[in-house]
Order: C-alpha cells, then sequence, then structure tokens
C-alpha cells in the first residue's frame, strides 16, 4: 500500500491517466538552447527522461537549436569567402548533425503521444536562413525551418523572437543578454515570458498595484559548457547552467500558470521526486 509522499507522487504522475488532469491542467516541458551538435549529452538524456517520466501535453523549444558554425558571421570574418562547393560539404554534414539532435527528441515525443509541438527560432538559427540563404537566395531549400524538415516533423515554426503566447505567458528565444535579463526582458515585454539565448538562469517579478504580477523566466541552455567547446570566450569564465522547464497551466482560474525551473548539476537532476541521471 502506498502512503504518504509516494501516495502523493503516484496521483501526480497519473492525474491525466484518470482523466482528472484534462478538466484543470495542462504541461509542457521548455528546452533551451542546445547548439547541436556542441550540445551536452548528459543534459539531454536528463531532458529525454524527463518527457517519460512527465508525459507533457506540450514541448516547446526555445530556439538555437543548432550552432551552426558552418555559416557563421564570424568564421570568415576578415577573410575572402570560399567557394559554394567548398561550404556545402560542410554545411550539409552540420545539418545533418544538427537533425540527429533534433530527432532524439521527436523519437521520445512520438513514444509518449506529445504532438502539439513549438519551434521558437534562436539567432543562431537566423544565420542559416538570413546569413546563408540571403546571400545565396537559389539555395532555399537550406532556411533553418526546410533545412530541420519542422513541418514534416508537425511543429508550429515561430521565427526570431516572435511570441508565442499560451495562456497568460508567453515564449521567445530571447532579445536581451545584460547582466539583468529578466529584468530587461519584463521591462520590455511588459508580460509573463519565459526565454533562453542567455545559456542561465534567472527570474524577474514585477507586481502593479491594477494588473497583479508578472515574471520573466530566462532557462539555461543544453549545450557543451566547456572552454574548449567555447574558445571564442578566449579563456572569460561564464555563468551558464543546464536546465529546462515545466510550465503547468490551471483552469481554475483559466490561464494561471506555474513554472519549474529544473537544473541540472553535472548530468543529474530530480524531477517529481525522482533522480535522473543523464
Amino acid at each position: 500500500m502506498k502512503t504518504g509522499y509516494s501516495l502523493w507522487l503516484s496521483v501526480l504522475k497519473n492525474l491525466k491517466k484518470d482523466g482528472v488532469g484534462d478538466s484543470f491542467l495542462k504541461r509542457a516541458i521548455v528546452i533551451p538552447d542546445q547548439h547541436f551538435p556542441i550540445h551536452d549529452q548528459s543534459a539531454v538524456n536528463v531532458v529525454l527522461q524527463a518527457l517519460e517520466l512527465i508525459k507533457p501535453d506540450i514541448f516547446i523549444n526555445l530556439g538555437d537549436v543548432g550552432e551552426w558554425e558552418t555559416v557563421s558571421a564570424w568564421r570568415y570574418k576578415g577573410k575572402k569567402l570560399p567557394p559554394l562547393e567548398y561550404q556545402l560539404p560542410l554545411i550539409d554534414e552540420e545539418i545533418e548533425q544538427v537533425n540527429e539532435g533534433i530527432d532524439q527528441f521527436d523519437v521520445v515525443l512520438d513514444k509518449i503521444g506529445c504532438v502539439e509541438r513549438y519551434i521558437c527560432a534562436g539567432n543562431h538559427d537566423e544565420w542559416l536562413t538570413y546569413g546563408f540563404v540571403e546571400k545565396y537566395p537559389y539555395m532555399k531549400d537550406y532556411t533553418f525551418r526546410k533545412a530541420c524538415k519542422f513541418d514534416e516533423r508537425g511543429y508550429k515554426y515561430l521565427s526570431y523572437n516572435q511570441p508565442l503566447k499560451l495562456g497568460k505567458v508567453n515564449f521567445i528565444h530571447g532579445a536581451y543578454a545584460t547582466t539583468y535579463h529578466a529584468k530587461k526582458h519584463l521591462e520590455a515585454y511588459g508580460a509573463n515570458i519565459i526565454y533562453g539565448h542567455t545559456h542561465d538562469i534567472q527570474r524577474h517579478t514585477l507586481t502593479k498595484l491594477d494588473s497583479g504580477t508578472i515574471g520573466a523566466w530566462s532557462m539555461g541552455c543544453l549545450k557543451d559548457m566547456s572552454a574548449e567547446k567555447n574558445k571564442w570566450l578566449r579563456g572569460r569564465l561564464h555563468n551558464w547552467n543546464h536546465a529546462f522547464g515545466i510550465v503547468t497551466w490551471f483552469d481554475k482560474p483559466r490561464g494561471n500558470f506555474q513554472v519549474d525551473t529544473i537544473e541540472i548539476v553535472k548530468g543529474q537532476a530530480t524531477v517529481w521526486g525522482e533522480v535522473i541521471n543523464g
């Protein structure tokens, strides 16, 4: 017989199975910057296991899915751009690697029956569309959206910082990277907002007399945070965190929501009382 905490945990996990959950809540898992193929596989593994545990209704990818080093404006800065026939094999290889990363999530999403999927394109993702394809307009199949097959995968596509509004909360890739970026996002957008981009975890709330409390949440990242894979930092220290988010919407009152930021520490996290090892 289950008692106490174990009983509560069992009820929480089975809300939707019992048909109760559909009447008063929905859940989403929100993932921040992956930067495939420069990702942290142990952090990604934690998310994959969390998806199977939570079985969310909604999956939201906040963008910077790929590193897109092959089309980065910095790659050939100050140098002569090589011929397209030299660039294409490198770009094709990175596209394949990014798709393999996305496949990891889609396999689990298909398994758990999560069909409501969103992709919020990031600034790195836009390098493919507005850096490469704008330069070579006849290469239109190389846009981020087409190269990663998001329409075929069943994702609703949102362009860079086009807000996705679900209930009383908005999702974007991220527009600011200041020291107090959560405060900056909240002041700029004036609404509840969840974003990635900065690679660290922050939260800022603001309460107004007439309209109540609103908040901004930064979700961290899933990329490889090592100095070796981020040589552009030139030895500078950073404050990045591996993390993802769980957002729960309540029907009573409709639209209210709860944000849980799950930090992943060296490939480990706790979700609903269970330790997940990536």
